[in-house]
């Protein structure tokens, strides 16, 4: 690796780590071949990472990469925020309508997920029994003045209170766990129709604000699951793949279909676009790594802008 100013790398090496700053270079250091064919590790079954990198590998370059993605998580949560304080309240609508306390109530609950099952580990477990201890230890840890003056007022809590206490993964299990009925209602909300897709969206949604959360890489990491998209002519026209539904596109164009629902005067997919167009240049960091088709940059004409 070429390193242009040594007392600035030490610096950097300093401030952000050895290991984190790693994770930035470690698409740059070459293959393990084996004769003709890439050497494998026996625990990932990925190919193996020699510890000599590619040429015009810079430190600079790594530094920048890891500024690039600072910025990208930065984006990723101010539109993550958006999302979760409007489904906190569509979902605080839709049920609390019914009754204030509906989320300590299993009426509302899909019945199979207030029953006891066994899980493949062999443990007895029950979600609805989860969740709700889950959240309410959240209740009672919360700081917020609204959760704390209805504890000295010794009253009970209604749902669109108790929702300013959860996290993005509260909000996502309370949805999977509601019956079709309510998921349904919630559904209409954004157009669609579809609850199990709409369930792994949120679980995706949660699981990428956590990383940008804590300041964990987002720009080349991929899911284990694809996501589930509709049939709707927004995602034909975007010919997302399997391979993109795994990683950073699949996620953004999700995240722009809801966002513009919610916001149509956001521009967001517009800064989106313009910091991926900036992405730096390092052997072996591609927009291929975050699910695009090509290395022509963020495909802008497929989103209209």
């Amino acid at each position: 690796m070429q390193i242009h100013d040594p007392s600035r790398a030490e610096r950097k090496l300093a401030q952000l780590g050895y290991y984190r700053l790693s994770g930035y270079w470690y698409p740059a250091r070459r293959f393990e071949m084996d004769g003709l064919n890439q050497g494998v590790c026996p625990v990932t079954g990925k190919p193996l990472r020699l510890d000599t990198f590619q040429a015009a590998t810079d430190f600079d370059s790594a530094v920048a990469l890891y500024n690039f993605d600072k910025r990208l998580r930065m984006l990723v949560l101010d539109a993550v925020e958006r999302l979760e304080v409007h489904l906190k309240t569509v979902i605080a609508h839709e049920v609390g309508y019914h009754d204030p306390m509906a989320y300590t109530n299993p009426r509302f609950i899909l019945q199979k997920w207030t029953q006891p099952y066994t899980d493949r580990n062999g443990r007895k477990r029950n979600k609805w029994v989860e969740w709700s201890q889950k959240q309410q230890s959240h209740i009672e840890r919360s700081r917020e003045d609204c959760i704390q003056w209805h504890f000295r007022a010794a009253k009970s809590i209604p749902v669109w209170v108790a929702t300013e206490a959860w996290d993005f993964g509260d909000l996502s299990e309370f949805f999977e766990l509601l019956s079709s009925r309510y998921q349904n209602l919630i559904l209409a909300r954004l157009g669609l129709d579809n609850a199990r897709m709409f369930s792994r969206w949120m679980q995706q949604i949660s699981h990428l604000r956590n990383r940008c959360a804590h300041h964990t890489r987002i720009w080349n990491q991929a899911s284990p699951n694809p996501l589930a998209i509709p049939e709707e002519p927004y995602f034909q026209a975007l010919g997302l793949d399997q391979y993109a539904l795994r990683r950073l596109y699949g996620a953004v164009a999700v995240i722009w279909f809801l966002l513009r629902k919610i916001a149509p005067a956001s521009t967001w997919i517009s800064d989106i676009a313009d910091l991926i167009d900036k992405k730096p240049a390092m052997p072996g960091c591609t927009f291929r790594a975050m699910g695009f088709a090509d290395e022509d940059g963020f495909p802008r004409q497929l989103f209209a802008i």
